[in-house]
């Protein structure tokens, strides 16, 4: 082949990699501004109109969640589990076919492989289809949704064989222990409220949230005393953002990354100690790791008020603490292969400019250079791939009230006692002996 070919071939294919990389910032940063708008319709149409521009085949998983989660804000619950349901589908045979290849692309998220998820990710889907299943009325349907996600953290955990902090979602158990009470399991209920305080037990240490507790009756306790209660669920701020860092790393500590890495392709590593063995070194390398970064938003609490009762929210499950968490526990694995391939990436770069000024000249050499660094650097750049579109917290609040229909008002606080705004729900009905729940998102 033409050298002048092949570079070019090179090139190209530096730009499909690039291309694999998912949403941008500035397009998240704008889906988060139509949903702290509560625009949810121009939201969805702005996903859709980037289905292909800024997801794209890799990020299938992606344009699921994000339609989901907005669908879900906005009271299309038959569209959100819909959109959630084939994001499910999709991620659970990309960790079959990870588990059955025995490497961890199901942790690794390089932009080079198709997104598969977070384990925060996967459990916070399942309970969007719960929730949605509930606004729908269908509970039969809401439990096996709340069974999924202690089901699959059981296969993720067993797999993971404790490598992986992020062990349980606290308000799943939670939710789930709610729902089983309705259904008249008080067996399960027990021990999902078991497995909640449990969560909530280690909940505090790894992401500061601790249990909540709420001053309502015993669910069973409800129709005797006369009493009906309310569940009110609020998604509070922004998802956080994954962004993309670099580091310095020298020579030395470089080489020892390429050594203990087991995920490197065989042949390439052949290429790369041959170019090592020639004399072929470097100084330092300079690689790309992710961070989360939590955009801010104004409200820290939310009220409700019917009547003259008034009860606040409480954190139940804090997603932007367990994210960082759960990113920051990964990025020793993420940064020591993205060491290792950045420096076989250099050496054999500087191995082809060599290689090719022999054969052409001293021009073709800086041309070959040129390209081949133009490849390492556009194809070693942080997976700064997520869920865009979930909320930073999820908060409840819970009130036992009196039979009827009444309204109920919101008011959403901020950080110093301000108010930042509110809402009101007409004509909610209470019913003795059972819960009603209502929703609403804040991302201002």
């Amino acid at each position: 082949m033409n050298p002048c070919a092949k570079l070019l071939g090179v090139a190209g294919a530096a730009v499909i990699m690039t291309a694999c990389a998912g949403p941008s910032r500035t397009y998240r940063a704008d889906l988060n501004n139509q949903i702290a708008a509560g625009n949810y319709a121009g939201a969805i149409a702005q996903i859709d109109a980037a289905k292909e521009r800024e997801y794209g085949k890799k990020n299938a998983v992606l344009y699921y969640l994000d339609r989901g989660m907005v669908q879900h804000d906005q009271g299309d619950y038959k569209g959100s589990d819909e959109s959630l349901d084939s994001a499910e589908r999709r991620m659970e045979e990309l960790y079959t076919k990870s588990v059955s290849r025995g490497v961890g692309t199901f942790l690794i998220n390089d932009n080079t492989t198709e997104y598969a998820g977070e384990a925060f990710e996967r459990a916070l889907m399942n309970v969007t289809r719960a929730l949605d299943y509930l606004f729908l009325g269908v509970r039969d349907e809401a439990l096996v949704e709340a069974r999924k996600v202690t089901a699959w953290l059981a296969r993720f955990n067993d797999y993971m064989q404790d490598r992986s902090g992020y062990k349980d979602s606290a308000f799943a158990q939670y939710l789930s222990a709610m729902l089983f009470e309705e259904d008249g399991k008080a067996d399960d209920a027990r021990i999902s409220y078991n497995a909640a305080s449990s969560a909530y037990g280690w909940y505090g240490g790894y992401y500061g949230t601790e249990a909540p507790s709420f001053d309502v009756p015993a669910y069973n306790d409800l129709a005797r005393k006369g009493l009906g209660e309310l569940v009110f669920i609020h998604y509070n701020g922004k998802a956080p953002m994954k962004v993309s860092r670099t580091m310095q790393v020298a020579w030395n500590d470089a080489m020892i990354a390429v050594n203990q890495d087991q995920e490197q392709d065989p042949e390439e590593l052949g290429r790369f100690r041959n170019a090592v063995n020639a004399g072929v070194l470097g100084n330092a390398i300079t690689v790309a790791y992710p961070v989360y970064v939590q955009d801010p938003y104004e409200i820290s609490i939310s009220r409700v008020m019917v009547d003259s009762t008034t009860v606040q929210t409480q954190l139940m499950e804090d997603v932007s603490a367990i994210a960082r968490r759960s990113l920051e526990e990964k990025n020793a694995a993420i940064m020591g292969r993205a060491i290792a391939r950045a420096t076989i990436k250099f050496v054999l770069a500087k191995a082809a400019a060599d290689e090719a000024e022999k054969q052409g000249g001293q021009a073709f050499g800086l041309l070959t250079r040129v390209v081949t660094n133009a490849v390492a650097a556009a194809t070693e750049v942080a997976d700064t791939r997520g869920w865009t579109t979930m909320p930073a917290q999820i908060r409840m609040a819970r009130a036992a009230l009196p039979p009827g229909r009444r309204d109920v008002a919101v008011t959403f606080v901020g950080r110093h006692g301000e108010v930042q705004g509110s809402c009101v729900f007409r004509d909610v009905e209470i019913v003795k002996g059972r819960r009603t729940y209502l929703h609403y998102r804040t991302a201002q």
